[in-house]
């Protein structure tokens, strides 16, 4: 256990800024899908793509079996539907991309470090690296990208005045104590104030035991210049064998970036059966 968290939960009571410390400083629930690379899974992926008046218009399912030697990948069951693909093979939607992108490659080679910058130098490969702090180390600035880099730093001085922050105490699966510790944005700001502010909620879930961080919920709504945007993303994590490890990523979300066409799609991810 860590020396820190049993210091935060045997301490006479805790604080926000100590949920704030750890949420900035956190590891962990990064390294859990870096982790994965390790082990023997299942895994079934669900993604759906859909038009304007949210009609399904492609669909890719997949079984999976992974493991840590060898070819890393075997795709037991593969079904796709609808216009998902260009004439060249590639994806249409970067939404499609970003979602092989994020699983796919992760099964065959484990992620990279979450600071390393793309390999290929390419503007698609250079924005996904900076996804991946986004999602997963909320609170840092997502530096370069336009218009949207000191909007992720949602524990400055200055955007904590647009911000409630609560916690709670409650139960994960219906087995861990959990605190739930949440973010929102003030209900009676102007709307103009309002629409500013990208992350409107991230609610972050804690073991109560030792502080690792077991599942994160983030929904971001942005529409300025260079994007328009209204992402949900939860993920979830158990353990095994005392190792903490992704069990359920869920995303739903509509893109619009300029001379592109709108992009609508929502995707399911569960891992099963972990073993060494």
């Amino acid at each position: 256990m860590d020396k820190d968290a049993v210091v935060k939960v045997g301490k006479a009571g805790l604080d926000i800024e100590d949920f704030i410390n750890e949420i900035i400083s956190d590891t962990s629930f990064y390294e859990a899908f870096r982790k994965m690379s390790n082990y023997h899974f299942s895994a079934q992926n669900n993604l759906y793509t859909y038009s304007k008046k949210d009609k399904i218009t492609g669909s890719i399912f997949r079984k999976l079996i992974h493991s840590p030697t060898g070819n890393h990948l075997k795709i037991v069951e593969e079904k796709t539907d609808g216009d998902l693909y260009k004439r060249n093979g590639k994806y249409k939607t970067t939404t499609v991309e970003m979602f092989d992108y994020l699983f796919m490659n992760t099964y065959k080679s484990g992620y990279s470090d979450l600071d390393k910058e793309s390999a290929d130098g390419s503007k698609n490969s250079w924005y996904k690296e900076k996804l991946k702090t986004l999602v997963f180390s909320p609170g840092r600035p997502v530096k370069g990208v336009p218009l949207i880099s000191s909007k992720t730093e949602i524990f400055t001085p200055n955007m904590r005045q647009y911000y409630n922050y609560a916690f709670a105490k409650g139960m994960y699966l219906d087995s861990i104590p959990v605190y739930r510790f949440k973010v929102t944005v003030k209900p009676d700001l102007g709307s103009w104030t309002e629409d500013g502010i990208m992350i409107k909620e991230l609610t972050t879930i804690f073991d109560q035991r030792n502080f690792q961080i077991l599942g994160r919920y983030i929904d971001m709504k942005l529409d300025n210049l260079a994007f328009d945007f209204n992402v949900q993303m939860n993920i979830e994590m158990s353990y095994f064998e005392d190792v903490l490890l992704p069990t359920k990523v869920s995303y739903q979300g509509n893109w619009n970036i300029p001379f592109k066409k709108d992009e609508r799609a929502s995707f399911l991810v569960l891992h099963k059966g972990y073993k060494l």
